[in-house]
């Protein structure tokens, strides 16, 4: 019997954020808008701090060579870009969903408003700007005459898992910020530590450490999206090819979402008093 509560809650879940679909995508829109509303750079601020981030470590690793043997022979722009721009979508979402409640909390405090659609409203509205910078990848890449593949179409298949990553994540820390408002100043530390534990501007081959502990690196759900990336533009491999980390990902990304959904379900109520 409990384990049929729970599978309940689950579909009520479910059933709440495809009723407000229309209502998710309007929302997002008008976030998407509003954010950097009133500034003198408008919607720029959104590609400007990436695009700074990009050159500040093309710079650093590959003018000024800081770095080992690049892992590929690719030039090294390429490389980071691939790595770089989901992570950049990742932090971003996830930072932003983890405060949502607090941003629009005239909207949880009116009794049928379906608060869960919140997280998903930020992670939409960050992924306007992720769009337009794998149209980038694919500018960059022609640039550099590595022409489009068959393969580039996974992109859509690792932005999905991307997506079902960050939005597990996001129920867990966003219930929780609620009555721990250090939760998002925490998450931005954790983040910085998850920028350099993911391969992004390394190469978990190349790590002088044994080979048992590289897989330790690997259980990084994030190292999974990255990869997945650089083999979409750069190896030209497809996702089922990675035969033991693609049914890991998946597995990882379910336990998340299933525990968060049922612990914000379970907060949901106490949201309006404490915000």
């Amino acid at each position: 019997m409990k384990m049929l509560s729970k599978f309940k809650e689950l579909m009520w879940f479910f059933r709440d954020t495809y009723r407000s679909r229309v209502l998710i995508f309007k929302l997002a829109k008008n976030d998407f808008k509003t954010r950097y509303a009133g500034s003198y750079l408008g919607i720029i601020w959104a590609f400007l701090q990436p695009v700074a981030t990009i050159a500040v470590y093309y710079i650093v690793f590959e003018v000024l060579k800081l770095r080992g043997d690049s892992p590929v022979a690719v030039p090294f722009i390429l490389y980071l870009i691939c790595g770089i721009i989901p992570w950049f979508f990742f932090s971003e979402a996830w930072n932003s969903a983890t405060s949502c409640l607090y941003e629009y909390s005239y909207l949880v405090k009116k009794v049928k408003f379906r608060v869960s659609v919140l997280p998903i409203i930020k992670i939409l509205s960050a992924l306007f700007v992720h769009l337009v910078f794998i149209g980038i990848i694919f500018i960059l890449f022609a640039a550099y005459g590595y022409w489009p593949h068959i393969v580039n179409i996974q992109i859509i298949y690792y932005l999905i898992c991307m997506i079902c990553l960050v939005f597990s994540l996001s129920l867990f820390t966003t219930a929780i910020s609620a009555f721990f408002k250090d939760t998002s100043p925490i998450l931005s530390i954790v983040l910085q530590f998850g920028f350099w534990l993911t391969p992004i501007i390394w190469d978990v081959n190349t790590i002088p450490v044994p080979e048992e502990l590289k897989y330790l690196f690997k259980l990084n759900p994030m190292y999974y999206i990255v990869a997945g990336y650089r083999d979409t533009f750069i190896h030209h491999v497809w996702f089922w090819h990675r035969y033991v980390q693609t049914p890991y990902f998946w597995c990882f990304t379910l336990v998340v979402f299933v525990m968060g959904a049922l612990l914000f379900r379970k907060l949901r109520p106490h949201f309006p008093d404490v915000l």
